[in-house]
């Protein structure tokens, strides 16, 4: 039996969905025992209100208690908790916050959309190699978009921005399927985020993270059931990535809903998303991206399992 000391869980309270890792180091490397993903929507509507929705707060309270029955069934490791996009940008999160950590034990952490993006960083490397000197990882949150860039293992820089699959799908995408216009728009405001950005050294890595990049390699390899040992370390392409953006965005939200490896509940916003994949492959220059299913949660995870040195 492993020691306790060496398991700890982590949860992702994220805009579109609520993440839960549950690990342990095995030598020199973190061995995932438990992973769980669970679409609520808790950014309903933020971009427009700026306030969480009752009915999101509730979706997302009973994720929390079924992952607190699974936490306490697993020994109740040390846990951490974070809240990104949604959390950050909605006011009234005092009471959601308190009932949170009436179930978990632990208070949610309404985090900085640097540390996110560096906690990102150090999550989405977890159990890939790379021989790239230099790396760009990004995450396609349902609020907001994180891009990292580094060097030899050094982060230059963590950027947060606004675009996210939730938010701009909210913001541009009110027909469905979405019309050229709309299309236009969409398209429009991803390269004025991304050109304020400077662009990253030519030859980067590209590494994207998150539930819209494991969805687009798990619509391209027809994943009836996820299967993360084939989605986390495959490549896609800036074609393969054109061809699903035009596809998704070509569909009426029930057609999408029967494609396969496509998760019903992300129907919705994944056209949005893809557009923000594609985007930031553009601007990087880049013809192809690794894809990770690791991210904050797993950087958490690293820094509560991290040997002292």
């Amino acid at each position: 039996m492993s020691d306790p000391s060496e398991r700890a869980a982590a949860i992702d309270i994220g805009t579109n969905s609520v993440l839960l890792a549950i690990a342990e180091r095995s030598e020199n490397q973190l061995v995932p025992l438990i992973e769980r993903a669970t679409i609520t929507r808790l950014g309903q509507g933020v971009d427009k209100s700026r306030t969480l929705a009752p009915e999101a707060v509730e979706r997302t309270l009973d994720c929390l208690a079924d992952y607190a029955e699974l936490l306490r069934a697993n020994g109740s490791p040390r846990l951490r908790v974070v809240g990104t996009s949604a959390m950050r940008d909605a006011a009234g999160g005092e009471e959601f916050r308190a009932r949170a950590e009436a179930l978990l034990g632990v208070a949610p952490e309404v985090i900085s959309g640097d540390e996110e993006a560096r906690l990102t960083y150090r999550g989405a490397l977890s159990g890939l190699r790379s021989d790239c000197r230099s790396v760009v990882v990004f995450d396609i949150g349902g609020g907001s978009t994180e891009i990292i860039q580094a060097e030899s293992g050094a982060v230059l820089s963590a950027v947060s921005l606004n675009i996210g699959s939730v938010r701009l799908t909210e913001r541009h995408l009110p027909s469905d399927p979405p019309t050229p216009s709309e299309l236009e728009q969409l398209i429009g405001d991803i390269a004025g985020e991304l050109e304020q950005l400077t662009q990253p050294t030519p030859g980067a890595q590209l590494i994207g993270v998150a539930g819209t990049l494991t969805t687009l390699c798990a619509i391209r390899l027809r994943l009836a059931t996820y299967d993360s040992t084939r989605v986390h370390g495959a490549e896609l392409t800036q074609r393969e990535v054109e061809a699903l953006s035009a596809q998704l965005s070509s569909l009426p939200v029930a057609e999408r809903r029967e494609l396969p490896g496509l998760e019903p509940k992300r129907a919705d916003v994944i056209a949005a998303g893809a557009y923000i994949a594609l985007g930031v492959m553009r601007w990087a220059n880049a013809q192809r991206l690794t894809v990770s299913d690791r991210g904050v949660r797993w950087g958490l995870l690293e820094h509560l399992l991290s040997k002292p040195t």
